[in-house]
């Protein structure tokens, strides 16, 4: 009798300590993505025609290039579990789930995520550009998005159209240091002015899925997602091997105001996947700490 009461009292003790133990841990806490911009596994050091500083990348195709500005715009962020339930961030909210990542702002390139319920998580989606409904200029809905990515040192807007731009890239390329200059963005089709005959045209949103390297085990932590971009796939993608020209050539072209929404998906298809075979794109996860 003797001993079985101290099975019981061992049994309750530890049960106890494992209440304990269960009721220490926060119901919610933060998780932190951090972008790392890259060439390859180089940091992305910007920089203009003459610079000696900036990261001088070269494509499978042989051509030289560099970034004076990058930036790119992420939204439409989901966390999915071990049992695969997905928990949606402020998916239908710019103000409170989307982020510019601006690589000349080094405060932009980590995005805090508050009160992520406590669980462990193996895998994270999010979208490079603004979804087709989501994508107009509201200010009234949207204040602090509209007026952060319309800043004068961000013009994530596009001057002509009713959306924001997904993707900024301007730089040099060749040995001549000749203009780079690309911008992403969807397009709408119907009557200039008249937005009830708007339909979707080039749709040039993006769904990226990734696998975490490790669980990301949100409680009494705040785990740190580590994501690189490679932007070495803007030429060398997956989907396409691209040669920049300055000719009136369309193919290529590397001039925003002279190259197609059909050229454009190209550069897309490359940095943010295909939707179909490529659902990663340019982005992958280094490191997840804990």
């Amino acid at each position: 009798m003797k001993n079985l009461k101290k099975y019981l009292l061992v049994a309750l003790i530890s049960l106890g300590i494992v209440s304990c133990s269960e009721d220490s841990i926060p119901v919610a806490n933060d998780v932190i993505l951090e972008f790392n911009n890259t060439f390859g596994e180089t940091t992305i050091v910007l920089g203009d025609a003459t610079s000696a500083e900036a990261t001088v990348n070269t494509s499978t195709e042989g051509q030289a290039h560099h970034f004076e500005e990058l930036k790119y715009v992420i939204t439409n962020i989901r966390l999915i579990d071990a049992e695969g339930n997905e928990f949606p961030y402020h998916v239908n909210d710019l103000d409170a789930g989307a982020t510019i990542v601006d690589q000349s702002k080094t405060e932009t390139l980590q995005y805090v995520l508050t009160d992520i319920p406590s669980d462990e998580y193996t895998q994270i989606k999010f979208g490079l550009g603004v979804k087709t409904e989501l994508n107009t200029l509201d200010e009234v809905s949207f204040p602090n998005f509209y007026a952060a990515a319309g800043a004068n040192d961000t013009a994530m807007h596009w001057e002509w159209g009713t959306g924001y731009r997904f993707t900024k890239i301007e730089g040099f390329y060749g040995a001549d240091n000749s203009e780079l200059s690309f911008h992403s963005g969807s397009t709408v089709e119907g009557t200039n002015g008249d937005e009830s005959t708007y339909t979707q045209g080039v749709d040039a949103y993006r769904d990226i899925t990734l696998d975490l390297t490790t669980n990301a085990t949100v409680g009494n932590n705040a785990p740190i997602i580590m994501i690189k971009a490679d932007f070495d796939m803007f030429l060398s993608g997956e989907s396409n091997k691209v040669v920049l020209v300055s000719t009136a050539d369309l193919s290529n072209n590397a001039t925003p105001s002279i190259h197609t929404a059909t050229e454009m998906e190209k550069f897309v298809d490359n940095i943010g996947g295909n939707g179909d075979s490529d659902i990663t794109g340019m982005f992958s996860i280094t490191s997840v700490e804990n």
